[in-house]
């Protein structure tokens, strides 16, 4: 019982961290749209998700096969952390030269016509993250996990730190300083550029921070120990990422698949800020991955341990669906939290929270072969969402534009569901009960449709009427469910 309290507290800092950076993240979201225009916001997500990608290839697996092998006894950690280290550090500094050399030819490949310093800034922060992900898992491994989230805050208040600066201060500086240097690097009027340089100011106050641990360690790399590493992890790249690219793969097709006469940096900037407005469900299934996780694996000896699972499913769906009805219900208040000239978008919200549904509800179903053992068939379930998503744009955004990305994610995670469900049938039958599921998730989406067609220009009126659905879906739920309220208080 100790271990599993240790366990939920550090799980508890982990997965606060990464709740944190969204949060904040969020909250900027009303500056970044009033400020930038859709274009602009538009080439700073198709970066980022550039980035994405490549931070899952270039970190190499590196943080797994640390756990791996460190934790095999008999091998030395330090040396493990050193070699990894060493290769890293190599490798980042190859990916660093190469975009300062090649920036200008890179950004005029992708129509940055004139804007080399995002390329370099991005490869920077490609670098430094991919070097410092070793030390933030070496941190994991010897179980601090305190320092791991002091260290990580510290880089989120950073970037939110040089966001307020850009953002709010250098235009003015720049206007009054024609001549300065920064304007080498910096736009004199707010562009995505801002939010690549906070982000790349966050990496660099990380890895000053690191200094310390860095001065301390024996940088010693031995090949024949580097090779095993490889073996090790390059399958577990090749497992990532799939589904790293799943999920941001649809901001690189818009670049060739965006219906005619409409530009792909305008629907990239649109869909990417509306899908902003899904973070309530976004963050609720990032919290129930942190907690649920280790109970899951804490049920393994129970005798009704299957039955366990398939009633978190069942109640993880139920308030998905309220949390799916409470931001498309209120959406006329919520769309006010991004600038005007993105709400055109707005209708993608309430397909996305629905997509979010489905990936919490895959992330349930993943313990099957999770706790069986089975993990191989992981990556034959993210592929067939990533072939799902491919056809979806690749067929529907010529003629859909960002309404076709994402119903992309909604069907492919929605495949993922079917593919996942057939395996765990086979391999490791769970009772799930998608009765329920699809009872839930259809009310919600039937009181949605109901809202749309009742809707009158009034919008207090309307926020009476949504107000009377999310009451009917919750009297629904305790009818169904036969909850006894005077009992909760109980519980």
């Amino acid at each position: 019982m100790g271990n599993l309290k240790k366990l939920a507290g550090e799980t508890a800092i982990y997965g606060m961290t990464t709740i944190v950076a969204r949060i904040i993240n969020f909250f900027f979201v009303p500056l970044y749209t009033r400020v930038i225009d859709t274009d602009a916001f538009g080439v700073y997500s198709e970066i980022i998700s550039y980035i994405a990608i490549l931070q899952a290839l270039f970190a190499f697996g590196m943080e797994t096969a640390f756990f791996r092998f460190a934790n095999k006894q008999g091998n030395n950690p330090d040396r493990i952390f050193s070699t990894i280290l060493v290769f890293l550090l190599s490798t980042s500094m190859a990916v660093l030269a190469a975009g300062i050399i090649f920036s200008s030819d890179i950004a005029n490949l992708f129509g940055y016509v004139g804007r080399g310093e995002l390329i370099w800034c991005s490869a920077a922060i490609l670098a430094i993250d991919s070097f410092t992900s070793v030390i933030f898992a070496r941190l994991r491994y010897q179980q601090k996990a305190l320092k791991f989230g002091i260290l990580k805050i510290i880089k989120i208040l950073s970037e939110t730190s040089f966001n307020l600066i850009f953002f709010l201060g250098f235009p003015t500086y720049a206007a009054a300083h024609p001549d300065s240097f920064l304007l080498k690097f910096l736009s004199p009027a707010p562009d995505g550029g801002y939010i690549l340089f906070a982000i790349l100011g966050s990496c660099i106050i990380s890895s000053i921070l690191f200094l310390p641990t860095l001065l301390r360690t024996k940088f010693v790399f031995s090949p024949a120990l580097w090779k095993q590493l490889m073996i090790y992890a390059i399958p577990v790249v090749l497992s990532q990422l799939p589904g790293v690219l799943n999920d941001v793969t649809d901001r690189i097709l818009f670049r060739f698949f965006s219906p005619a006469g409409e530009s792909s940096s305008d629907l990239v900037g649109i869909f990417s800020a509306n899908v902003k407005l899904a973070v309530f469900m976004t963050l609720f299934v990032q919290m129930f991955r942190f907690a649920a996780e280790p109970f899951f694996f804490s049920q393994g000896n129970k005798d009704d341990q299957k039955k366990i699972y398939a009633d978190v499913m069942k109640y993880f769906v139920i308030f998905c669906v309220f949390i799916f009805l409470f931001v498309a219900l209120y959406l006329d208040i919520f769309k006010l939290f991004i600038g005007s000239d993105f709400r055109v978008g707005i209708g993608v919200v309430p397909i996305m929270l629905l997509a979010n549904i489905f990936l919490g509800i895959n992330f349930n179903l993943s313990m099957w072969y999770k706790i069986s053992g089975q993990t191989k068939y992981a990556i034959n379930i993210t592929l067939s969402g990533l072939l799902v998503t491919i056809v979806v744009n690749a067929v529907f955004m010529p003629y859909f534009g960002y309404y076709a990305a994402a119903f992309g994610h909604f069907f492919s995670y929605l495949a993922m569901i079917i593919v996942s469900w057939q395996l765990c049938r086979k391999y490791y039958f769970i009772p799930y009960d998608w009765k329920s599921a699809i009872i839930y998730i259809s009310f919600g989406i039937a009181l949605f449709i109901l809202s749309r067609i009742v809707a009158t220009t009034n919008g207090w009126i309307n926020f009476a009427i949504n107000s009377v659905f999310i009451l009917a879906y919750l009297y629904f739920v305790i009818r169904k469910e036969k909850i006894d309220l005077k009992n909760i208080k109980h519980l």
